[in-house]
């Protein structure tokens, strides 16, 4: 990550949102939407080397700040168009927002999610009354459809991040985090589309010009930085964070972006896996690949944020169980606490109990025992043994692995 520079005379005219803008949305979505929780993380902050607040978008009814500007855009519809009813094209988090507000204001809602989104998000979002159509690759693809679908029956298409009014919503949350703690230097948000950082860099530029405002992107996923940059990264991929998978940022968005956010980050799939895992395990909170990335941002390269006092948007929550048990149990792997070993023994009796013996002795705790006897190059009297194994941490893992050379078997991590 390139070192931050920081705009404290940041030029917020002309944009197509303002300061008022935001305060009307937050007018507009109070009482529907949670004032989520803005708190200091004392365990974070130790780990990290600085001060860190994390916003809980987590919380919201349907798991997602996306509510936020999709309630302000459909409060907005005449009741013609309230009539017509909308559409939206989302890879999950804008779809819930809109399928949710749009039951409660009695507005028919169709949403068009990509194939391959995650079944948690496409199921919630039926679960809240819309019509789901699954079709597209890509969001683009389904943003395609949805356009044309909605065009054909006279719906309002409702963005979920090139609109004014959607930027103005998600800008509240940038509001209550200065409005929490008024002393944060430096704000970490995720990037899909872009209209989360737009609203929040426009709120936070124009209450504290010298705050800074970072924006964190997949790896697999870099639109905006390769916009701001005027790279060309390759986007595409199956990543943790499908939230922000986005190829193509949005027009508005990106200007937005362009004059107001200090830098942006790249994230690798290993470092969103470690602070979604770490997140449940210090935090005790479950949040999605794409809420996860501000902190992957930081932990990934604490020295850029030593000493300041920063706030991390933890911008959802919606993530499959299956996912959460994959991406912890591939956590503990990295740290040495879950390893896989390959022995090759005799096939006679006695020596599975003999491996077992030593690992006891060792203090490691065996999870699965499996036999390879068919598909290996071994001789027929012997056996490929693939044990899993629980170890304290990396280093009990060396003492394990010693005691088991010592003793002449033939051990190796695969």
């Amino acid at each position: 990550m390139a070192e931050l520079s920081q705009n404290t005379s940041p030029d917020l005219s002309g944009l197509p949102v303002a300061l008022g803008d935001i305060h009307a949305a937050a007018d507009t979505i109070r009482g529907a939407v949670v004032e989520t929780p803005c708190s200091y993380s004392r365990t974070l902050s130790n780990i990290c080397g600085c001060d860190i607040w994390l916003k809980f978008e987590n919380l919201q009814f349907t798991s997602s700040f996306k509510e936020r500007g999709a309630l302000n855009r459909l409060t907005a519809l005449t009741p013609e168009e309230r009539a017509r009813g909308v559409i939206a094209m989302s890879a999950g988090n804008h779809a819930q927002g809109v399928a949710y507000h749009a039951k409660r204001l009695g507005i028919p809602a169709t949403i068009v999610m990509p194939v391959g989104t995650p079944m948690v998000k496409v199921e919630n979002t039926k679960h809240h009354g819309a019509e789901v159509v699954v079709t597209g690759a890509t969001l683009e693809e389904a943003a395609v459809y949805a356009r044309s679908h909605g065009e054909a029956r006279g719906m309002i298409f409702v963005h979920p991040y090139d609109d004014p009014l959607v930027i103005a919503g998600q800008g509240t949350v940038g509001l209550e985090m200065l409005k929490a703690v008024p002393e944060l230097d430096t704000l970490v948000v995720p990037i899909g589309g872009g209209g989360l950082i737009s609203g929040i860099g426009i709120a936070a530029k124009s209450i504290k010009p010298t705050v800074r405002i970072l924006g964190v992107e997949a790896w697999l996923y870099p639109s905006m930085y390769n916009a701001i940059h005027d790279g060309n990264l390759p986007a595409r991929g199956d990543t943790l964070a499908e939230g922000i998978a986005v190829k193509s940022p949005g027009k508005i968005t990106t200007e937005i972006v362009r004059r107001l956010v200090d830098d942006i980050a790249l994230v690798n799939e290993a470092e969103l896996e470690r602070a979604v895992a770490t997140l449940i395990s210090i935090e005790k909170t479950v949040v999605e690949g794409a809420g996860a990335a501000g902190l992957a941002a930081l932990m990934s390269d604490t020295s850029r944020f030593a000493g300041q006092k920063v706030g991390l948007v933890l911008s959802g929550g919606n993530i499959d169980t299956r996912l959460i048990a994959s991406v912890l149990t591939r956590e503990l792997a990295r740290e040495g606490r879950l390893t896989q070993l390959s022995l090759d023994i005799p096939d006679r009796p006695g020596q599975l109990a003999a491996v077992a013996s030593l690992l006891a002795e060792a203090g490691a705790n065996i999870i699965e025992v499996s036999h390879q006897r068919t598909f290996s190059d071994l001789p027929a009297k012997a056996t490929l043994l693939q044990l899993v194994i629980e170890t304290r941490d990396s280093a009990h893992l060396d003492e394990v692995m010693a005691k088991l050379g010592a003793s002449a078997l033939s051990a190796r991590c695969t």
